[in-house]
Parts: structure tokens; C-alpha cells; sequence
């Protein structure tokens, strides 16, 4: 403002003087700054470039530090992993493009992102004793931008478990059998928690029926429909087991499915009173045969009873069954269990031909007429032998005995539907 006030008077100095002077002195004092804060640079001859490349260095390490980093659970590396809980992959920052979980035979984990994308989790536990490879790629953010995907490699190894158990089932894989055979499945250590080891074992049946288990015991498991299966049913166990925990610190080790099937419906009724036995086969007759059951003193268990174990010769040895040494015979032939406790129907060559039919003599089990060496395909004993299969129905009556416990044996149809549903843990 006082060089405008000096527009009409004599100048005393230049005004180009003045304004070159004004003019210089911000040229001098950038300069001067520039001088200041760059003294190295101007030393070392470094142009004003090395400014952009200190920027693009600092936005570099900005870049860095927000680099995304992956936490694995279990950790990453550890070879004595937990295998109780699911896998579970977070990023620091930015967003999980994909993961995959492998396993050491190939097969994967499969799994979840959560809402925002930066944690995955597994729909199951990884598998005990089980290496296990983590590829994680994740779309990391710097400052206003995304980065490609950087794919990641972890990995870990889970524990194998100390104590173990199996499920031993009954009938065997691929097998045919009657239609009273229930899905069996005896546990090699006592089971505690029956609701978990239950549910990681289911049976179905095609055509579709209703299958329940029931506990019989803290190391037994049998599965039936409310009546017998239907003839030609194809039936499949799924066994899921593995590292299931049975009992405390004990898991299961078995993955696996077992199918076997139903053939013909065979029933055979034992009445003791006539000391007869009625084979229907398909609902109609086969045969009637002359029989031999239990004495006054051994009488024989009324009931259903399914046939478990068969033997074309065995030997059969009072003192197994607690009764001293009232009898050893090493060759019964054509005999077929009833019971664990014992019984028996089985070809009988040692009591006269008169005996079946007409009188009740043995030890508890159910006699028929039979050769000596089991070779007469004539004889009663060998027929019936030859008719049956595991799993087929033989119902006694008319014994004077109680009904057979429906835990010896495979003899559940003894147990009301009601009452076998109250033996499940569901």
C-alpha cells in the first residue's frame, strides 16, 4: 500500500528496483528453504526426483505394514493339535478370497466364511492323527486400493488319542440273514456318553422303515424296527465314530458303512406241549418236526428267539452252562444258538428215535432226530439245518418256563415297541 500512495510524486527510488528487490526476496527464501531441508540431497547431486521416490518408500512401507497376516487354529505348524474344535482361518486385514483344508489322504474340510469374509471356519473337527495342509489366499487393502490375492500355505498335524474303541457289529458286511436279525454292535470299552456315541451311528432300511436303537448294556447297542423287517430288505449301518468321545478320554476310530440284507422270512414254532416245530417259510408251511425239549428239572426259555451262531459239529460240555458234568459231547451235530446262556437246537443222535415227539429230556435246549456224523439229509435234524439261516425266528411255547431275557441273546423281540424305545438315548 505506500508504493501506491508514491504513484504521483517523485520517485526516489527505481520502482523496478523496488519491485525486483520484492521479487527476489521469495525467490531467496524458497531457495534458502529448499537449501535447509535438502542439504544432503544438494551435496550428493540428487535432483528433485528423489523426492517422489522417498514418497513412493514411504507409501511402500505404509503398504507393507498393512499387509495381511493369517492365524490358523490350531496353530500353524503344531504337530499335537486338538482335534475337538474346528478349524479356523482369520485374516489380520483385507478379506479371504478362498480357503482349503486338506487332508493328508486327499480329502478336504469343508467350511464357512463369517459375514465379513475374514474368518472361515470348519463345518466339522479335522480327524485325530491327521495331517492337515491350510492354503489361504486374501485380497489385502492398501490405503485406497486392493492388492491381488496372496495365496498362503499353513499346515498342522492333530494328536492321536491314547484310548480308543471300536463298535463290533453283528451280522457281518455284504451278509444275508433272516428276518429277526437285529443290527447288533458290541463296544470294546464301556460307553458313558450314549447319546453321543448313538448318534454317530444310525441304521436304515430300504424299503423305509422305522429303526430304533436300544441299550442294553453300557457296552451294547441293538437296532430293530417295530416288527420283523420285511423279507428282501436291504439294510445299511453308518458307523461315525471316529473321534467320537465315548467315555471320558476314550474316542472311537471307525468311518465306515456296512450294508448286508434280509433274504426269505422263515419262522419256526417250537410247541413243547405237542413237542412238535411248525417251519413256515413266506407265511407258508415248510415242514413239521418231532422234537425234544427241556426236562421238569432244565426247562427250556419260552419266547422269540433268533438264531445267532451256527455249526454243522460242535462240542457241547455241561460245565460251560454250569450244570457239573452231567454231559460232554464232542460231535453234536447241525446245532444253531438260541441263547448266550446256552440254548440250543441241534440234530440229537444219542437218545432213542421214540424220545421226539413224545417227551421232553434235555438239558434246556431244543433236540431234533439226527445221524451220527450229521450225513443223513433224510434225518430231521440235518432239514432243518440245511432250511435255516442266521437271523431266522424260533418261538417256543408251552415250555412251563419264563420268557427268555431279551438281552440274551439277540432275542429284543421279546421287549415290547414302547419299552424298546425307552432303552434308546434320544
Amino acid at each position: 500500500m505506500g508504493v501506491s500512495h508514491l504513484s504521483n510524486g517523485p520517485e526516489p527510488w527505481s520502482r523496478r528496483g523496488v519491485l525486483a528487490v520484492l521479487a527476489a526476496v521469495p525467490a531467496a527464501v524458497l531457495t534458502g528453504c529448499g537449501s535447509r531441508a535438502g542439504a544432503s540431497d544438494a551435496t550428493s547431486g540428487t535432483t528433485p526426483a528423489a523426492s517422489t521416490a522417498a514418497s513412493t518408500a514411504t507409501a511402500s512401507a505404509s503398504a507393507t505394514a498393512k499387509a495381511p497376516t493369517l492365524t490358523l487354529i490350531p496353530a500353524d505348524g503344531s504337530r499335537n493339535a486338538d482335534f475337538t474344535s474346528p478349524v479356523k482361518v482369520t485374516a489380520s486385514s483385507g478379506t479371504l478370497s478362498h480357503v482349503r483344508v486338506t487332508a493328508s489322504d486327499g480329502a478336504a474340510l469343508s467350511g464357512s466364511f463369517d459375514e465379513s469374509r475374514t474368518t472361515w471356519t470348519s463345518d466339522r473337527n479335522p480327524y485325530s492323527g491327521t495331517a492337515y495342509t491350510v492354503t489361504a489366499a486374501v485380497a489385502a487393502t492398501a490405503g485406497a486400493g486392493t492388492q491381488d490375492a496372496a495365496e498362503q500355505a499353513l499346515s498342522f498335524t492333530t494328536r492321536t488319542p491314547a484310548n480308543t474303541f471300536v463298535g463290533r457289529f453283528t451280522p457281518e458286511a455284504g451278509s444275508t440273514s433272516g428276518v429277526g436279525m437285529p443290527v447288533s454292535v458290541t463296544f470294546t470299552h464301556a460307553v458313558t456318553d450314549r447319546a453321543a456315541v448313538e448318534k454317530a451311528i444310525t441304521v436304515t432300511a430300504d424299503p423305509q422303515v422305522e429303526v430304533v436303537g436300544h441299550w442294553f448294556s453300557d457296552t451294547r447297542l441293538d437296532f430293530r424296527p417295530e416288527e420283523y423287517w420285511a423279507a428282501g430288505t436291504k439294510i445299511t449301518l453308518a458307523l461315525r465314530l471316529k473321534d467320537v468321545e465315548g467315555a471320558s478320554g476314550v474316542y472311537g476310530t471307525q468311518s465306515k458303512d456296512v450294508t448286508f440284507h434280509i433274504g426269505r422270512e422263515q419262522i419256526s414254532t417250537v410247541d413243547l406241549a405237542a413237542k412238535t416245530m411248525t417251519v413256515r417259510r413266506d407265511g407258508r408251511t415248510l415242514a413239521t418236526y418231532p422234537v425234544s425239549g427241556g426236562d421238569a428239572e432244565h426247562t427250556t426259555w419260552s419266547g422269540i428267539m433268533v438264531i445267532s451262531e451256527r455249526f454243522e459239529k460242535t462240542r457241547m460240555e455241561s460245565s460251560t452252562v454250569g450244570l457239573g458234568d452231567e454231559y460232554d459231547i464232542d460231535d453234536v451235530p447241525h446245532a444253531q444258538r438260541l441263547t448266550t446262556s446256552g440254548t440250543f437246537i441241534h440234530g440229537n443222535y444219542w437218545a432213542s428215535s421214540s424220545v421226539f415227539g413224545d417227551s421232553n429230556t434235555t438239558h434246556g435246549c431244543i433236540g431234533m432226530r439226527d445221524a451220527k456224523d450229521g450225513g443223513d439229509t433224510a434225518e430231521p435234524g440235518h432239514a432243518f439245518y440245511k432250511s435255516s439261516v442266521l437271523g431266522d425266528v424260533v418261538v417256543v411255547e408251552n415250555s412251563g418256563e419264563d420268557t427268555v431275557d431279551p438281552a440274551n441273546g439277540l432275542n429284543g423281540w421279546n421287549m415290547s415297541w414302547v419299552n424298546w424305545r425307552a432303552g434308546s438315548a434320544f
